[in-house]
């Protein structure tokens, strides 16, 4: 496959009724487009992939999320009229509004409300294009249902089977149902029709669980679930983690409980446990690079770390996962070697992103269920003491196995 030949093209506007501000908004760990994003990078017969916004909000956040795509470099930004970003106006608009600014040859719709969209369904569906000499080809999923409808008289009809002779699950064709999660056609056929489908129509059948895309906050929470899974699956066909060298972790809610205290004078005040601290110096003499990447901004902190004698203090991070990025290419170490240790969502990266996630007891579901290992302390009782613990048995076990 030719990768010069096709564009995709991920329309995303900033106003949103339902979920405000949804393109932007953390599933699963990372922005919802970037799902989008990153399946369209690692699409091998993807050249370009355009994100058309209205939104600087939205640009931002995909620039600060870059490092984290597979082939990068691919990624590009078109102005989108804001004509074409209304409640009302068509995604055919925000196509036609950038057929007329950028070249080429083959367009890829596709919708950032489908995360559930991997990179492998569109090397399948471009193959399916080629191969088959399509004018255009849609993802679609397999729905066994059975419907009904209403006969004009009061009473009420099967469309798709018969009553009497209902069919077993594995024995019904059941019907293909649009996904929304992409859309290839050719520049000339867009161009005639102006409609992104047109001619001799193909189709790519996704998993039935990609029948979800998000439109509405129940749509959400399903699609966060089954993203988890995902993730969860892919963690556990991975090689299990090599011995840590790297062992990064939150402050507040890991190294504290997360409380705030105050002095009569309105001093902010932190409590630290000195258990931890003797954990984190049983790492240091194992050899074990150690540090903090917390949202926090406040000298309690620089104090502690300093008094820790921490290898790294990053603080007043709100994206984690780029801190985390930084260190392990300073380092020369791999994610395979790393631990995290957190607590809440904005760690959920971090926690996903490594070979040793670890949560504290009291840490949020979410993160509870990304981790590989769930403490028995909670955050400031002693947690990062018990995960000390932890790491210099692991690391043992592999040395001796």
């Amino acid at each position: 496959m030719n990768q010069n030949k096709y564009t995709a093209f991920i329309p995303v506007r900033e106003g949103s009724k339902s979920i405000p501000f949804k393109n932007i908004r953390p599933i699963a760990g990372k922005p919802l487009v970037c799902w989008s994003i990153e399946a369209a990078c690692e699409c091998a017969a993807i050249g370009e992939v355009y994100i058309s916004t209205d939104g600087e909000s939205i640009r931002r956040c995909v620039e600060e999320h870059m490092g984290e795509f597979s082939y990068s470099e691919k990624v590009r930004f078109a102005d989108r009229d804001p004509v074409t970003a209304s409640d009302t106006a068509s995604t055919e608009s925000a196509m036609l509004d950038f057929a007329g600014k950028v070249d080429f040859q083959n367009i890829i719709l596709i919708q950032a409300t489908s995360p559930l969209l991997a990179g492998k369904d569109l090397d399948a569906g471009i193959r399916i294009y080629e191969q088959r000499d399509y004018d255009s080809v849609l993802s679609v999923v397999r729905q066994k249902r059975f419907h009904w409808k209403e006969n004009g008289e009061g009473c009420y009809l099967p469309v798709n089977y018969h009553f009497e002779h209902r069919p077993r699950r594995q024995e019904f064709d059941g019907y293909l149902v649009e996904n929304g999660a992409f859309y290839i056609t050719s520049a000339q056929a867009f161009k005639q029709s102006q409609c992104r489908l047109s001619g001799r129509i193909g189709v790519y059948e996704m998993e039935e669980a990609a029948y979800f895309e998000i439109d509405e906050p129940s749509d959400w929470i399903i699609i966060e679930h089954l993203l988890q899974k995902r993730i969860g699956k892919r963690r556990a066909e991975e090689k299990a983690p090599g011995i840590i060298k790297l062992v990064l972790t939150d402050c507040d809610g890991v190294l504290t409980d997360g409380g705030m205290y105050y002095s009569e004078n309105g001093d902010e005040l932190k409590k630290f446990n000195t258990k931890d601290g003797l954990g984190l110096q049983w790492l240091k003499e194992a050899g074990i690079k150690r540090g903090m990447i917390t949202g926090e901004d406040t000298q309690i902190v620089v104090d502690r770390a300093e008094k820790l004698q921490l290898d790294y203090l990053y603080k007043g991070i709100k994206n984690k996962y780029s801190i985390l990025q930084e260190i392990i290419e300073k380092e020369k170490i791999p994610l395979s070697q790393v631990a995290y240790i957190g607590d809440d969502c904005n760690d959920l990266e971090c926690i996903q992103a490594v070979a040793l996630g670890i949560a504290v007891a009291d840490a949020a579901d979410r993160i509870k269920a990304a981790a590989h290992y769930v403490l028995k302390t909670k955050g400031g009782c002693g947690a990062v003491r018990e995960a000390a613990e932890f790491i210099l048995r692991h690391n043992q076990k592999v040395r001796s196995s």
